[in-house]
């Protein structure tokens, strides 16, 4: 089974999903598995031609070579951080691990629990930003509802 795990990060490159991929990377990840970086960009009418292209189904995965390129990001509407790009690049280096990201606009509830579907996912790790009751019951919460409605087992990492 070595190198068959898909393993999926939710990633927004906020400290709180930095803080995911840490811990997805210290505690899931091996050798020859494949780590997929899914990020949700919002709705909206694009005029980049991959943008438009790929608004309903998602970006193809992007190796890590590529979304490291900012130029090629740009494209994508996507601007990883350099402490993200770090963390992925030790890890692929260290773990001899295949890295991809992929892109999906719209809702990130949906896309998340889509994205499981369709790359298809072993499992997904993301992370908690630590709302309240309350903030949690009116803005919602991204966890909360991948957890409650994935096809994979998810693991959330609070926010410490």
């Amino acid at each position: 089974m070595e190198g068959d795990r898909r393993i999926g990060v939710a990633v927004d490159f906020s400290f709180c999903s930095r803080e995911a991929l840490k811990w997805a990377v210290d505690n899931v990840i091996r050798n020859g598995d494949h780590l997929i970086l899914v990020t949700i960009r919002p709705e909206g009418h694009y005029e980049e031609g991959e943008m438009q292209l790929w608004e309903t189904t998602g970006s193809p995965l992007i190796p890590l070579s590529d979304f490291s390129d900012p130029i090629l990001m740009k494209k994508y509407g996507v601007k990883p951080d350099p402490e993200t790009l770090d963390i992925v690049n030790t890890a692929a280096r260290q773990k001899e691990i295949v890295v991809l990201l992929k892109i999906y606009w719209g809702d990130p509830r949906e896309k998340i629990c889509e994205a499981i579907d369709n790359i298809p996912l072993s499992c997904l790790v993301i992370g908690n930003r630590g709302l309240g009751k309350l903030k949690r019951v009116v803005m919602g919460s991204v966890s909360n509802y991948v957890v409650n409605h994935a096809t994979c087992p998810v693991t959330v990492v609070k926010h410490s």
